[in-house]
């Protein structure tokens, strides 16, 4: 099995979170690879912008997730370990990357994201990192 080392990014927005749809047709979150030399906050940031076109800035880290997968390309199975960030950005305005390999995409009403979004593990991190969200918000953290 590979195992890659990950991060990514949960951007808010007003009341609204950035999701991405692939071209499995699965609306997911902006994340990418963390390669040598790299640091997981540069490639959270990094993705998000190239993935979705969002300049956004680091408000915590949210926490890690790990999901499996196998690769047709490289003929085995993968491992991502993905450290997540909570994010925001200053405008919803978003534009997501076909050359990255989405059809669709921007900020959603947080509610209605946690309806599209395809794997469960992404909607309780949305969901935590919503509470989280609103308590900078609120000053409270």
């Amino acid at each position: 099995m590979l195992f890659r080392s990950c991060a990514g990014g949960l951007v808010f927005c007003e009341d609204s979170v950035l999701i991405l749809k692939n071209e499995k047709d699965e609306w997911v979150l902006p994340k990418g690879v963390i390669r040598a030399g790299d640091y997981a906050r540069e490639v959270a940031l990094r993705r998000v912008k190239a993935e979705a076109g969002v300049e956004a800035e680091i408000l915590s880290s949210i926490g890690e997730t790990n999901y499996e997968f196998y690769s047709i390309t490289r003929k085995r199975p993968v491992c991502n370990q993905v450290t997540w960030y909570l994010m925001t950005a200053g405008s919803l305005q978003s534009r997501f990357s076909r050359e990255d390999g989405f059809v669709d995409g921007g900020f959603y009403p947080i509610d209605q994201a946690l309806e599209m979004i395809t794997y469960s593990q992404d909607r309780a991190l949305v969901n935590l990192a919503a509470k989280r969200y609103r308590g900078f918000k609120q000053g409270k953290l």
